[in-house]
């Protein structure tokens, strides 16, 4: 169960896509005067250094964002990627190489205003990185708006919703190591759009050769049609690395690309992110892609 480490996948495309739509969605959230909460079931450790054993064994951010900042989009990107960017330097100094990657609960406490009434629920059951993320938030000058709690995120979210404010964004990102991380997350939007039917809901998925992996998103359709809710879905995929596809023997199995898409779902999503999306993701492909199967998609109720 807790074999997962996110430090491996830290800056990939995965995290790329992920964090443009997450950074879209709080700052849009944030411009009303009105009190958020945000709740992250499965936060991680928080940071990341990219130059760790982690990042350094996997080089999967040499695929994403150490790629991007390389490109020339960087020098004039769409204002989504723009957005991106632009948080991920805030956390590294001025001029020297990128070695810092905020995780979601970074990028979103980055993002949320000094008022006291907005909140960061962060849901963290691995030990290490529970205790990993501890120690960055402890570090956080505004701290008290972050409550950390060492739960079972899906379960956690339960207390929450809805919260005192009736404005609250939900990411849910969970490792997907095992099958009923699928049907789990599923459950737990329908559960929560009965409970508190005007949050946003934000999912993210990988997109693999698994059934469920399929399925998810259309399931994640339908609650939402059900529920007579907009929705909005994206997924991004770099394509298969022709130089890996090229180093083994005819006739021997290829080696793992590792994952190579990756897609978002939202419910409730913000209106002013379809066309965003839809001028940022080819952009962003345009750079990572990196051979065959690349595609990116843009689809909303």
């Amino acid at each position: 169960m807790f074999s997962y480490r996110h430090g491996f996948h830290a800056g990939n495309h995965a995290d790329v896509l992920k964090h443009m739509v997450l950074i879209a969605v709080v700052k849009h959230m944030t411009a009303k005067p009105t009190a958020l909460t945000v709740v992250d079931t499965h936060a991680g450790a928080g940071l990341y250094r990219l130059d760790s054993d982690f990042a350094g064994t996997s080089g999967e951010a040499l695929d994403g964002i150490v790629k991007l900042l390389a490109s020339p989009l960087a020098a004039e990107p769409p204002p989504l990627v723009a957005d991106y960017l632009e948080l991920v330097a805030s956390f590294n100094p001025t001029g020297r190489k990128t070695k810092i990657y905020p995780g979601s609960p970074f990028v979103t406490q980055a993002l949320l205003r000094t008022d006291p009434r907005d909140k960061l629920w962060l849901f963290e059951l691995h030990p290490t990185d529970g205790k990993l993320l501890a120690g960055h938030v402890d570090q956080i000058e505004q701290k008290r708006q972050v409550a950390l709690k060492r739960e079972d995120g899906f379960e956690g979210l339960r207390a929450l919703l809805p919260p005192p404010s009736r404005r609250a964004l939900v990411l849910i990102d969970p490792s997907y190591e095992i099958k009923t991380d699928y049907t789990r997350v599923a459950a737990c939007i329908q559960e929560s759009l009965r409970k508190f039917a005007t949050g946003t809901y934000m999912v993210w998925y990988p997109v693999i050769p698994r059934p469920e992996a399929h399925e998810l998103p259309r399931r994640l359709k339908t609650l939402a049609n059900q529920a007579g809710k907009p929705w909005l879905h994206a997924t991004l995929n770099i394509g298969q690395s022709p130089e890996r596809a090229n180093t083994h023997t005819p006739g021997e199995t290829p080696p793992r690309q590792g994952l190579t898409a990756s897609g978002v779902f939202l419910v409730n999503p913000p209106h002013t992110l379809k066309p965003a999306l839809q001028e940022a993701l080819p952009a962003v492909l345009e750079v990572l892609g990196r051979g065959r199967g690349q595609s990116q998609l843009v689809e909303a109720s």
